[in-house]
């Protein structure tokens, strides 16, 4: 199942599996979140199976379990939940844990990982400070990225906005970023 616009990385990511392992041939079901209808349908008349959610990262785990908590009720029957993952962030994890649904994910970006976050001691705590102030200075109201997290995954489609200013750059980059998130990019000019 994709769990976000058409388009975005789950789709993406929800292609890819299906091709590489031929999942259509299988008899699997590919629906859309939105689509709670067919969900509904579908679940109803498997009645147990499992419900397996697809996208390339996740941070607080807040998108998606925003949709999962919405579609839960239209889940008829006994579907164990998983959600294929790329890498997953450990606040994520908690959020999937209290809805029962199991991460199944390439790694696991834990808070001690990711330099410029509270709980890591990789750099020496001058050094992390200073760069904390320069992404606040750049961005006060996310400089270490989506609810300071100071993640420090980049994926070959874009940096999650769960990154550092100092690495990702900002809207319009008017600092520029090494790693520019592709939604802050100003827009071509023609």
């Amino acid at each position: 199942m994709q769990i976000h616009d058409p388009g975005s990385s789950s789709a993406v990511m929800l292609n890819m599996v299906r091709d590489s392992s031929r999942l259509e041939r299988r008899g699997c079901s590919f629906i859309d979140s939105k689509d709670v209808r067919l969900l509904n349908e579908r679940t109803q008349e498997l009645e147990k199976g499992a419900i397996i959610y697809v996208d390339d990262f996740a941070g607080t785990g807040n998108q998606f379990c925003t949709v999962r908590d919405f579609i839960a009720d239209y889940i008829v029957g006994t579907f164990a939940e998983f959600f294929l993952v790329v890498s997953i962030c450990e606040e994520a994890l908690y959020e999937l844990g209290k809805r029962g649904v199991e991460a199944v994910s390439g790694g696991i970006h834990s808070k001690a990982d990711r330099p410029l976050h509270p709980d890591s001691t990789i750099l020496a705590s001058k050094d992390k400070e200073r760069l904390r102030t320069i992404c606040e200075e750049i961005d006060r109201a996310g400089g270490l990225g989506y609810k300071g997290l100071a993640s420090m995954v980049i994926l070959y489609r874009n940096a999650p906005n769960s990154v550092p200013v100092i690495l990702r750059g900002n809207v319009s980059q008017k600092f520029a970023g090494i790693l520019p998130r592709t939604t802050d990019l100003p827009p071509f000019v023609t």
